[in-house]
């Protein structure tokens, strides 16, 4: 079981900033081979939460839930990962549950929009998240925007 932590950014130690920061290179630039503006300035925002997830010491999942306007109209869960070494232990659907009930927590009854990779469209759409576009390409790598629409949540 994993132990979750929710900070905001200038409550997180520089520990955690770092560990954090590491886990999203390593998995989105380095093991995805994707060069992207990693650093997007939206961390920094005031209401912008930073959600953790411990195997004892070692942060393992992590997901950045963003306010409604900032990244779409509607509140947004992104930078959604899980460490190479902790895969294949469910902690990807747990991750995505622990930011659903946390975004209900910090904005109550809101959509939440997310750009999922194309692979994982199966993966959201057990939570409620409906897709409402066209696939594209972000980066490199096939995505798809999808929508849970307030109060139709099938995970929490």
């Amino acid at each position: 079981m994993l132990d979750w932590q929710f900070y905001r950014f200038d409550q997180l130690t520089t520990i955690q900033l770092y560990t954090l920061m590491k886990l999203r290179t390593d998995v989105f630039v380095v093991e995805q081979n994707c060069p992207y503006p990693e650093l997007d300035d939206k961390d920094l925002v005031q209401n912008t939460g930073h959600l953790l997830g411990y195997d004892g010491t070692t942060l393992v999942a992590y997901a950045r839930l963003l306010p409604p306007g900032l990244s779409y109209p509607q509140v947004s869960i992104g930078r959604v990962v899980v460490a190479a070494s902790a895969r294949g232990k469910g902690y990807g659907f747990t991750l995505v549950k622990q930011a659903l009930h946390q975004c209900q927590q910090l904005w109550p009854d809101q959509d939440i929009q997310i750009g999922a990779q194309l692979h994982l469209e199966k993966v959201y759409e057990k939570f409620g998240f409906k897709r409402h576009c066209d696939d594209y390409l972000e980066d490199g790598i096939p995505h798809v925007d999808m929508l849970l629409t307030k109060g139709e949540s099938a995970a929490l």
